[in-house]
């Protein structure tokens, strides 16, 4: 069988499976699956496979068939410039949380050595970008979860980062003071998660995808440990905007305003807490 033959079976199964780019997920799939780059793959069509390849190739086509995330199956994903290591433990990153953490980069220019709180840090992604992007920031990350957090310590081993790890439960508090606080937190609720798609629904860690009380919950526990003139940054939910906006005025944050994504949806949420908030 040769690479081109491989690659239209993998597309068409794909396509049966109701996968939204089967091709694309497919070149990935067999690129790393034979040590290639995607434009490497192309150049390699018309090679004969031996058959140890095609089964070790069918093997992975077959996983994604079953809708498991492509990050998954090739135990990494891209994040700003990182390659983060990715599994079952943690949420894929993706782009719009790349847009939370330009707008914290934004907020941190000029600030020579920020304290930053990355709260629910999953893989580490926005904790290690923020670290990788403004080498003087102090950056501590927790999560609830310690599967989630041995994530993070092998993604801050491997990208060579230095950033604080703990585990905490937000419920209990925040403690510490920061310049800025940061989260994606959980905003899917348990009505919305059956509809999503079965990447999302199946696959990935309830506990980081399922809760909407969570974005309240920060916005009022970050209160406490913002220094004045700090930044609150929130990933929020497509179509949330109002609602989260009109809640951090409510918790008496300024210059509150919501930020789109690449796909020019409203997806974070900001505001500071001013001077006149001190307590």
């Amino acid at each position: 069988m040769t690479l081109a033959e491989l690659l239209a079976e993998a597309v068409e199964r794909f396509a049966r499976a109701g996968i939204d780019t089967p091709q694309v997920d497919a070149e990935f799939l067999l690129a790393d699956t034979l040590g290639l780059t995607r434009s490497e793959l192309q150049l390699e069509l018309r090679t004969e496979l031996p058959a140890e390849a095609c089964g070790r190739a069918r093997a992975l086509v077959a996983r994604r068939e079953r809708r498991e995330p492509l990050a998954y199956i090739l135990g990494k994903w891209g994040f700003r410039r990182l390659t983060l290591k990715v599994d079952r433990r943690v949420l894929v990153p993706r782009p719009e949380t790349e847009v939370v953490v330009e707008r914290c980069l934004e907020h941190l220019r000029g600030v020579e050595s920020p304290a930053v709180l990355d709260v629910g840090t999953g893989s580490g992604a926005i904790a290690l970008a923020i670290a990788d992007e403004h080498p003087g920031a102090q950056v501590t990350a927790i999560d609830v979860s310690e599967d989630a957090l041995e994530v993070a310590r092998e993604n801050a081993a491997g990208t060579g980062l230095e950033v604080e790890l703990a585990r905490c439960d937000v419920r209990d508090g925040l403690t510490g003071r920061y310049d800025l606080v940061v989260s994606n937190p959980p905003y899917v609720s348990l009505e919305e998660i059956e509809t999503l798609e079965p990447e999302v629904r199946d696959w990935e860690p309830r506990i980081a995808t399922v809760g909407d009380e969570h974005t309240e919950l920060i916005a009022r526990s970050a209160r406490d440990v913002l220094e004045p003139d700090g930044w609150l940054v929130l990933e929020i939910a497509a179509g949330r905007r109002e609602a989260v906006v009109r809640l951090l005025r409510e918790l008496r944050y300024e210059r509150v305003q919501a930020s789109p994504d690449l796909a020019g949806r409203d997806r974070v949420a900001e505001g500071r807490w001013g001077t006149s908030n001190r307590r």
